[in-house]
């Protein structure tokens, strides 16, 4: 069985991505996120920053087309092909990211240093998948008590131990 939801493995919500921009729509931009160019990936008008003041940012004020930039990743759907990556450009997104947390609904940061978690579902059935994101503490109290896993969620993505030389 082959996995089309491999192609973006790699990337979670709240991870930082350096991306150039490939056209311009009248919703957003199409991007190109340069450490995974086969994966389509756009950014909605809304998460572009508007030196207007504007809620979403007008045609004329999207990146230049060839133009590299930082983004975030907002989504990845990979519930069918091909795989989506939704990002963000807003430069509040890339000093602290928030998403609501699927299981409380209230906010939670994925940047890194916050206290959210994305937890990656799939099926050994077949292909397709999605992301959960969730408070680490969210996660940690629905775990039955005798879990081992309460501790190592509190460890993910935290720099606690060095690398052999």
């Amino acid at each position: 069985m082959r996995r089309f939801d491999s192609a973006a493995a790699d990337l979670v919500p709240g991870m930082r991505v350096r991306v150039r921009i490939a056209r311009h729509e009248p919703w957003g931009v199409f991007v190109t996120i340069l450490e995974n160019p086969d994966v389509a990936a756009s950014v909605d008008a809304a998460v572009i920053d508007s030196p207007s003041g504007s809620p979403r940012a007008l045609p004329g004020e999207y990146p230049a087309v060839g133009t590299e930039a930082d983004a975030v990743v907002q989504t990845v759907r990979r519930w069918f092909p091909p795989v989506l990556v939704r990002l963000t450009l807003r430069s509040a997104d890339l000093r602290e990211f928030r998403w609501g947390c699927d299981l409380c609904g209230t906010p939670t940061v994925l940047s890194p240093g916050g206290d959210g978690i994305v937890l990656d579902a799939r099926s050994a059935d077949g292909p397709g998948g999605t992301a959960l994101v969730a408070h680490r503490s969210c996660v940690i109290e629905r775990l039955h008590r005798d879990s081992l896993e309460g501790a190592r969620i509190r460890l993910l993505g935290r720099k606690t131990r060095t690398a052999p030389d």
